[in-house]
Formats: structure tokens, sequence, C-alpha cells
């Protein structure tokens, strides 16, 4: 008579080890999205920086004399 508690046991192994893994990949996703994102931000405060925009505020110097 085969022990089925022993392949149930392994089923439940399987299934346990299944959502381990696929909770692993899950995190590892979203590891490589923030790391992305990081990576995405950095670049355009570079290429700001290297552009010389900071925005309205950086524009105070004006074209022509004031007339009094």
């Amino acid at each position: 008579m085969p022990d089925t508690a022993s392949s149930g046991d392994h089923t439940m192994f399987a299934y346990a080890f299944h959502h381990l893994r696929h909770d692993d990949l899950v995190r590892r996703a979203e590891h490589e999205r923030q790391a992305r994102e990081a990576r995405r931000l950095r670049r355009a405060a570079r290429r700001e920086a290297a552009a010389g925009v900071t925005g309205p505020e950086g524009r105070t110097r004006r074209r022509h004399a004031r007339a009094v």
C-alpha cells in the first residue's frame, strides 16, 4: 500500500517552494524597477545640470538695462 502522506508532503513542499520563489522574483523585479528609476533620475539631473537649466529662478539677469 503506497504511503500517501509522503506524496502529499512532497506536493505541499513543492507548493511552498513555488510561492517562495515567486515572492523572491517579485522582490527582485521591484528592486530592479527602483534601480532603473534611480538611474533615470540621476541621468536627468546630470543632463539638466550640464545644460545649465535651473528653472525660472535661474534667469534673473535682464537682457537690457532698465530705464530710470
